[in-house]
């Protein structure tokens, strides 16, 4: 049997301590509440402290993200968004770039060959021809640069083409005046030869029929050696009997002229004959010679003589 005193706890409900009362009790109750309600407290305000840094924190990298955006966007033109297609774009108008320098600076390397020197432009082009592994900015700066050696090189071998081009037109301009003197010599001589022809050709003398002594020799040498005519005789005739009158002995004291052709001096006739003073047919030998050599024929030194009184 239970002691009518005593009373039956719940099982959530511990026994009384001896000695306890139950207003000591409650007032345990009590402070252990206000603890587990400090507690909760602490937590949440160390949950709501960890919120706020973590906010914070998320907030300082987005601002350092939209300030680096706007710095990109700053520089280039683009929106962060844009910045892989642009790359893309300044790659490849890099590479179409620099292959048209270099396919550009190779014509004038080729034209410059033997001409001037193209070293550095060639140089220049080997170093852009690796535009692949660099950067676009790079690649640009060489670009420039080998465009204007290769404009150092196009003024080089332009002035060296100028000035052979100029040689070129001196020479052939000089040969053409060459040429135009000469066929104007021909020409001079030629009209020459026709007006002496023609004013001479009604008054040249003929032939005699029956020549006789030193003029019959000079007629059978002339045709045997020479293959001259009666035309020509008919000059050679005229011609020396102005000069000598057909004399063997004929001398003029005032040139010193000889013999039948008046040779001057008459012993140039000994390369005719050793008898040149006393034989016609020698001193005839060596006239006939020196008009052949001199002037072509009879008619020839005829008209000299006409012309200056003398052959």
């Amino acid at each position: 049997m239970l002691n009518s005193n005593s009373s039956t706890n719940s099982p959530d409900q511990p026994a009384l301590d001896a000695g306890v009362t139950r207003s000591q009790l409650r007032n345990r109750r009590r402070g252990r509440k206000k603890l587990l309600l400090l507690a909760g407290a602490v937590v949440a305000v160390g949950a709501m402290a960890g919120t706020g840094f973590v906010v914070q924190t998320s907030v300082v990298a987005q601002n350092e993200r939209d300030a680096a955006s706007a710095t990109m966007t700053a520089a280039t033109g683009f929106a962060a968004d844009q910045l892989a297609a642009y790359s893309t774009v300044a790659n490849a108008n890099a590479a179409s770039t620099a292959t048209a320098t270099i396919d550009e600076a190779n014509l004038v390397i080729a034209a410059a060959a033997g001409k001037t020197d193209a070293g550095d432009l060639a140089s220049s082009v080997a170093a852009l021809s690796n535009f692949e592994l660099l950067t676009p900015s790079r690649v640009f700066k060489l670009v420039d640069t080998t465009k204007g050696k290769s404009a150092g090189v196009q003024a080089a071998t332009a002035e060296v083409d100028r000035v052979a081009a100029e040689q070129q037109a001196a020479a052939e301009a000089a040969a053409a005046a060459a040429a135009a003197a000469a066929q104007a010599q021909a020409d001079a001589e030629a009209a020459a030869q026709e007006s002496s022809s023609s004013n001479s050709g009604g008054s040249r003398p003929s032939a005699p029929s029956d020549p006789s002594g030193a003029q019959a020799i000079a007629r059978d040498l002339m045709a045997s050696q020479y293959g001259w005519g009666e035309d020509q005789f008919g000059c050679l005739v005229a011609l020396w009997n102005k000069e000598s009158g057909w004399n063997i002995n004929a001398y003029n004291a005032s040139s010193g002229a000889a013999g039948i052709p008046q040779a001057l001096p008459g012993s140039k006739m000994a390369s005719a004959g050793a008898d040149w003073q006393t034989n016609p047919a020698t001193q005839i030998t060596w006239g006939l010679g020196y008009i052949s050599g001199r002037y072509g024929t009879p008619c020839g030194a005829w008209d000299t003589s006409e012309s200056q009184g003398w052959y």
